[in-house]
């Protein structure tokens, strides 16, 4: 449903502790070192697997489960690790631990990027802020689902609406979801920010309400946690609406839902939204919209074929090819203005 263009992602490598050179420290203090960061990390491995619980990874939950959360061999099968490897990481055994097998172990984790930079830091390797495509996100066999799924509209959120891939029809329907920084790719973002008369939401009335409860629900079991608290926070500052039914404390389940969306120069495009769980991604799921009639399916393939569709309502509507000249020279400037 919506978004801002896609910031380069940048790497990042852990700094230099302050403090004497490296010839000047003393022998045995970079074991030392070593040793209490392989402590530090496997005490955060075993907090953040306990927090986890088999049904939010689509396990069955199993009987006489003395551990709370998920066991290690849990979490190695749903990472595609060995268990003795992952077992050794969590013992702060001094093995070698690749980007990919970190991102794999932080998304079975439901790591936020501050939690996923700590597991990076902790592990001595560099750390990579975000994915630079949406197969970089969900991985290879989510986005080839997705693709499967054309010409219906797709895509994967996770439990705040971030975008994290679409299809190509998708991004027909709402082509800023593609062209934006990750960070603003979500969904009740763009909803709650957008002037009203831009809104190509039809039935929001109905659906917004129920969209926050939905992750009001999600919330209670991420109090706290840096990645939601920000979120919510932008939400309540930027938006007096989404601020009014946040504080009316209510929750609700996700669950089919009929949407209607209108599109300048193609009419109103009516569609039921379904929500299907992904496997090894904790919190996040398919949403997959079908059209309710052969008229809605028509004018879904009518916009699919548009070169350069209109981005906006009838008094502020833009070509697509102008707002991504405008994006890619704004980011230009901005690079200059960095070099200079």
């Amino acid at each position: 449903m919506p978004s801002t263009p896609a910031a380069r992602t940048t790497r990042s490598t852990p700094a230099e502790p302050d403090g004497p050179g490296r010839h000047d420290v003393p022998a045995g203090t970079g074991r030392q070192q070593g040793a209490a960061r392989r402590t530090e990390l496997a005490a955060f491995l075993r907090s953040r697997r306990a927090r986890i619980t088999p049904e939010d990874v689509g396990m069955p939950p199993g009987l006489r489960r003395r551990t709370p959360g998920l066991r290690r061999e849990e979490v190695a099968q749903l990472a595609g690790v060995g268990v003795t490897w992952y077992t050794w990481l969590e013992q702060g055994r001094p093995i070698n631990a690749s980007v990919q097998v970190l991102d794999a172990v932080a998304r079975v984790l439901q790591l936020d990027t501050t939690e996923r930079e700590h597991l990076y830091r902790l592990a001595g390797i560099p750390f990579v802020t975000e994915p630079v495509s949406d197969v970089e996100a969900v991985g290879v066999e989510c986005q080839g689902i997705l693709d499967a799924l054309n010409p219906l509209p797709a895509a994967i959120y996770n439990a705040r609406y971030d975008v994290r891939a679409t299809n190509a029809t998708y991004r027909a329907l709402w082509p800023m979801t593609s062209i934006v920084a990750r960070w603003e790719r979500n969904v009740l973002y763009k909803l709650f920010t957008v002037p009203e008369c831009c809104l190509t939401f039809v039935n929001s009335a109905e659906e917004l309400p129920w969209m926050v409860a939905q992750v009001r629900r999600s919330y209670g079991r991420h109090v706290g946690e840096p990645a939601w608290e920000s979120f919510i926070a932008l939400m309540v500052k930027e938006s007096p609406t989404f601020a009014q039914l946040w504080a009316s404390g209510n929750v609700a389940a996700p669950g089919k839902r009929v949407k209607a969306f209108r599109h300048e120069g193609i009419g109103v495009i009516n569609m039921t939204s379904m929500s299907l769980s992904v496997d090894g991604m904790a919190e996040h799921r398919f949403v997959v919209y079908t059209p309710v009639t052969e008229d809605d399916r028509l004018r879904i393939e009518q916009l699919r074929q548009l070169d350069d569709p209109i981005v906006g309502c009838s008094l502020h509507g833009r070509p697509l090819s102008v707002i991504m000249a405008e994006r890619e020279a704004a980011a230009a400037t901005q690079d200059c203005d960095k070099s200079a």
